[in-house]
């Protein structure tokens, strides 16, 4: 079966985590990622993030990378120069994550590529953007979200704001970049011509942190960190749960437009009295007594298994969700049945539990291979993709050009 991308050509320059995300996903959606790495290590997260083995890739190196293919180019280098000019010339999009002019010193900006390949589409990630006051400052994902708004909402009112751990910063960009990608490949059909995309990695935790400016709108005023608790005005709490673990507990909401929650949740717990009870019988009384109801509720799932609560809440409509480390997520039976996790060989690290695409096509399935070893591909891509002969794949490779 034809994938959705099948005959798009990526040259990927991207590396860590922002770029590698969007590429990544082009390739599950059927994409040819050719992936550009520079001696003597590639990617540099190939050893970053909890490399446990020093002749191993690192598993987040793994997580980002599948599907890809790889080839090795010093780009300091005239000849390897010419080997990416010659990947852009046929490549239908060119990505990008590096620092701000560093590309354009390589000679392959978005004005060089537009000359090599009108229908290119550039795609490029930058921390601040490529303008602006802080469009020369470095970025990281703990950096996106402290100037986005995000940071500033996280965590509790009386203590200091908190990195969130899902990786808004990075991936959340991937994901906006990769919109562009495909939009700008939709408008091509209709005017022949690449573009140049670019997503900051500050407005994009700022797209996916908006909402959160509802009530600065209205008062003029910052948002304060409300911990675990909902803006919407509806009862929303952790409750714990049997067990000692740092995760042993289920997060729970009870909607302020709904009473069927609320009346189903009396019934679970046996307390029925409680929707007489001055103290929760409305949504915003519920709202103002929240630590008083929490108490309650949790009088009853603190003898029971968070797995077995979230069943017993969620079986009677009850918005919940258990909250699962990354061990259980890993082997959670509804991601596995899903495909969302699955078990992937690797020829270096043998067989792991890897994180597939979200995404699902009915016309375009997803099939996820590991991701390349270090140059894996060089001599096949040069080949099959450059124009140049074995003879002369040789002669670069005795040069040190490619590895």
């Amino acid at each position: 079966m034809s994938k959705a991308l099948e005959g798009i050509r990526v040259i990927d320059f991207t590396h860590d985590q922002a770029g590698p995300a969007c590429t990544q996903m082009l390739a599950w959606l059927g994409a040819d990622v050719i992936k550009i790495e520079r001696p003597p290590k590639g990617d540099r997260a190939r050893k970053l993030w909890y490399s446990d083995k020093a002749d191993l890739d690192s598993y987040f190196f793994l997580l980002l990378n599948s599907s890809k293919r790889s080839i090795v180019v010093d780009l300091k280098t005239e000849e390897g120069k010419e080997i990416a000019r010659r990947l852009v010339r046929e490549a239908d999009v060119v990505a990008e994550n590096l620092g701000p002019g560093v590309m354009e010193r390589l000679g392959l900006g978005y004005e060089a590529v537009k000359k090599l390949n009108p229908r290119a589409i550039y795609a490029s990630v930058k921390g601040f953007g490529s303008f602006g006051p802080y469009s020369d400052f470095k970025c990281f994902e703990m950096i996106a979200q402290a100037t986005s708004g995000g940071m500033s909402v996280t965590g509790y009112p009386d203590r200091p704001p908190v990195v969130t751990g899902v990786n808004v910063g990075d991936a959340g960009t991937g994901m906006h970049l990769t919109i562009a990608i495909l939009a700008a490949l939709v408008q091509r059909q209709a005017t022949g011509r690449g573009q140049l995309v670019e997503v900051a990695m500050q407005e994009a935790v700022l797209n996916i942190t908006r909402v959160k400016f509802t009530p600065t709108l209205s008062s003029g005023k910052p948002l304060e960190r409300t911990g675990n608790r909902s803006l919407s005005g509806a009862y929303a709490d952790l409750v714990r749960c049997a067990g000692a673990g740092s995760n042993d507990y289920v997060y729970m909401m009870l909607p302020p437009d709904n009473a069927e929650p609320f009346t189903a949740l009396t019934e679970i717990i046996g307390r029925e009295d409680l929707r007489t009870d001055e103290r929760f019988k409305t949504p915003p009384a519920r709202f103002t007594h929240t630590a008083q109801l929490t108490e309650i509720i949790e009088a009853w799932t603190m003898k029971r298994e968070k797995h077995d609560v979230m069943r017993a809440f969620a079986g009677r409509g009850i918005p919940c969700g258990a909250v699962l480390d990354t061990t259980e997520v890993l082997a959670d039976p509804h991601l596995r049945e899903r495909g969302m996790v699955f078990d992937l060989e690797h020829p270096a690290r043998g067989k792991f539990s890897m994180v597939g695409s979200p995404l699902r096509l009915s016309d375009s399935p997803t099939e996820v291979r590991p991701a390349p070893l270090y140059g894996e591909h060089t001599e096949e891509v040069l080949t099959s993709r450059a124009g140049y002969t074995a003879a002369d794949v040789k002669s670069l490779r005795e040069k040190g050009v490619i590895s």
